[in-house]
This record gives structure tokens, sequence and C-alpha cells, in this order.
């Protein structure tokens, strides 16, 4: 068995990042961004008042006085100039008048016919955003990155309308065993219904796949080839049971039989130990258990990751972050554990409860569960008011 470390890397040493494609902006959310995007424009391409109020020709002491001689609003300049004791009423947005140097907001002023009194004295620059502030023609928004709703806005801004993204990875997921049907079918006496490949498929979708659900592969050499022919054209080929070393556990054996260059196959960590992964023509393949909360754990600690390296973002492990145990906990044992846990808050950092039941094939323990208590291999007893690892679900 080799590490989840290592295991990762050789996941990550498979996969090529997919070539780029262009979208219009209202397609690019959600998506990485597969090159720098440069700024076709400055912003604020003028200087522009920030508030409403009066543009003063001069700063001043409380109770300087000006005349009133226009006005400015957004998309509307005033084209005369002012003169030190002149001023302009004005609103967000606008342009500033030439001449001023201030604006004095409207809460700030008395107005008298078409003089004014300034009430609060003023300094020069007061509420004025500068040409250029936000961005300059030719500034870039870095790349690889996902793409937010508030990085299309700075896109816009930008004056970019289509955008060059990664293209998404196509998945295939393939649930094995005579024991499964869908939900909505009714059971056999022996059967169950499949279930985590749709957390899986919610999983890979909301990391920015696309995403085919194939039939279910029965335990049989033949059916199981006719499923997998049908993942012909995935970028990522995801098989879900079989891949232990059972008699019916026939993915490996199959996919080999039809090319398979196997990375590794085993990993000491629980729940989750027999995965495999390798290249199946022009496929990557991640074998994935059977077991719901199995598959689910390895799904976020390997297809996740290699979902986001395929879109050309970093190559790096799940995120993990820091919390208190709340009690007592044994030993790790011989394998990496990522142990069902419950988040309250702290003092500072949160506390992190195990729950008291690891039973990879319970699926209400996982839903009811906002984190990963991760329990290094080997790692021996540990007291309530340790800092420990987790990640988050």
């Amino acid at each position: 068995m080799i590490t989840v470390e290592e295991a990762l890397q050789r996941c990550f040493a498979l996969v090529t990042p997919l070539p780029a494609e262009t979208v219009p902006l209202r397609q690019a959310a959600g998506r990485v961004l597969a090159a720098a995007a440069t700024a076709r424009l400055t912003q604020p391409p003028f200087d522009a008042s920030a508030m409403d109020g009066y543009a003063l020709g001069r700063a001043g002491a409380a109770g300087a006085g000006y005349s009133v001689i226009g006005e400015a609003g957004a998309g509307h300049a005033f084209e005369g100039r002012l003169s030190p004791d002149q001023a302009t009423r004005i609103f967000t947005g606008a342009p500033l008048p030439e001449g001023a140097e201030t604006i004095a907001i409207q809460e700030d002023v008395t107005v008298s016919g078409s003089a004014i009194t300034v009430n609060a004295a003023t300094r020069p620059g007061d509420n004025i955003r500068r040409r250029g502030q936000d961005f300059a023609l030719g500034d870039a928004l870095s790349a690889p990155r996902r793409l937010r709703a508030n990085d299309l806005a700075l896109l816009a801004a930008m004056n970019i309308a289509d955008i060059p993204v990664a293209r998404r990875p196509v998945v295939a997921i393939i649930a094995t065993g005579d024991e499964l049907v869908m939900p909505g079918d009714t059971p056999g006496p022996e059967q169950i219904v499949a279930s985590n490949l749709f957390a899986l498929e919610a999983m890979a979708r909301a990391e920015g796949a696309e995403v085919r659900l194939l039939p279910i592969a029965r335990d049989t050499e033949d059916d199981l080839r006719q499923v997998f022919a049908l993942a012909e054209g995935a970028d990522l080929i995801v098989t879900i049971g079989g891949a232990s070393v059972g008699d019916h556990d026939l993915v490996g054996r199959v996919a080999e039989g039809m090319g398979l260059e196997r990375a590794f196959w085993k990993i000491a960590m629980r729940p989750g130990k027999p995965l495999m992964a390798g290249r199946l023509g022009a496929a990557l393949m991640l074998g994935l258990p059977g077991n719901p909360v199995s598959a689910i754990v390895c799904g976020h600690l390997f297809l996740l990751p290699m979902l986001r390296a395929m879109q050309g973002l970093p190559a790096a492990a799940s995120p993990t972050a820091r919390a208190v145990l709340a009690e007592d906990v044994g030993p790790a044992g011989p394998r990496v554990h990522y142990m069902r846990a419950r988040l309250s808050p702290g003092d500072g950092l949160p506390l992190i409860a195990p729950f008291v039941s690891q039973d990879s094939a319970l699926l209400r323990i996982l839903t009811e569960a906002d984190a990963l208590l991760i329990r290094p291999l080997g790692d021996g007893p540990r007291r309530a008011g340790e800092v420990v690892d987790y990640l988050p679900l």
C-alpha cells in the first residue's frame, strides 16, 4: 500500500491540463480562467464624484460660500470651468468639472437660491474617485483562477466580452454490481439502491465538470466491457466498486484487458483502501471503492484535486483546516483515518468531535458530518484540547 500523498502525486502525474476555449462572459461563471485577461480601458475613465453633493472650485474652511453655476450627473458632464468661488451641483459617478478641487457632500451644505454655504471644512481631493483608481488600460486579471461573480463584474468593467477558459472535463461515472438498482426502481430481496454515484456527480459538477452517468455495469466481464465502451470520449472515467480482490471485483481485470496502464492500487487509508488510478487509452481512470462513504471520501481526496488540475489550477490536495479536539480519541492505526466529525464553535479554533460509528456504509452519519477529522498514519492517542487537522465537507 502507498500513502495518500504518494497516491495523489501519481494521480497528478497522469493529468494533462485541458485546452482552452473562448466563451461569452455570461457563460464564464465557475469556469477556470485560462489566460490573463487584460483591461481594454481605464476605470474610472475620468476623475469622478464619489458622492452626491457640490463640486467646489477651491477647498476651504467651514462657512465658505460659493455660487452654483451648473450641474453634472452620471453620463452628463458640466462643460464649463469653475473659478475658486464657484460650484456645481454634482451626483455620484459624474465627471469632475474642470477647475474643481474637492466635493462637499450635500448633507454638509446649506443652499440659498443659487448660492451655497459649506458647513464643514473641505480638503483637496475629498470625495473624488481619480481616473484609473480601479484599474488602468493594460492591467490584468491573473490566471488560472476559478471565476466568481465578483470576477465577472471586473471583467465586464474591463470591457471584455469573451473569456478564455479551460474546457470542462468530461467525466463518465460507472457504478458496478448486480446488487444495485437506480433510485425509483424496486430493489430485489438482495439488492440496494445506488447512491454514491449521485454524490460524485454533484461534486464533479460543482468542480466544473460535465458528467455522464452510464448504466450500472453488471458483474460479468462482457457487460463491464460494454459499459466501458460507452465512456468513449470522456476525459476521466470514474468507476465505483469492483476494485477489490473478490471473484466479482472485475474492474481492474477488465480495464487492464482493455489497455489500462495502472498507476497504483490500494492506499494506506481508511475508508478507501481499495482505490486505483491509471490511464485507459486517452482517458484517465479512477477506480473508487463501492462502499458509499469510502467512495465519497475518496472523491474529496482524489477526484476533486484531479479535476482542478485538469482545468489548469494548481496540482494540490484539497485544503485542510485546524480545530481543537472536543474529546479524547484513540490511536489511528496502520492507515491514515478520515473520521466523520462534527464541528462546533470554540474559543478561537472550532471544536471537532468524531462520530462514534465510522462504518463506511453509513450515509446518514456522512450527511450529519461537516468535517473529516484526519488521523495520520500511526498517530497515537490524542487528548481533548489538542489541535488537529480536518478536511471541511
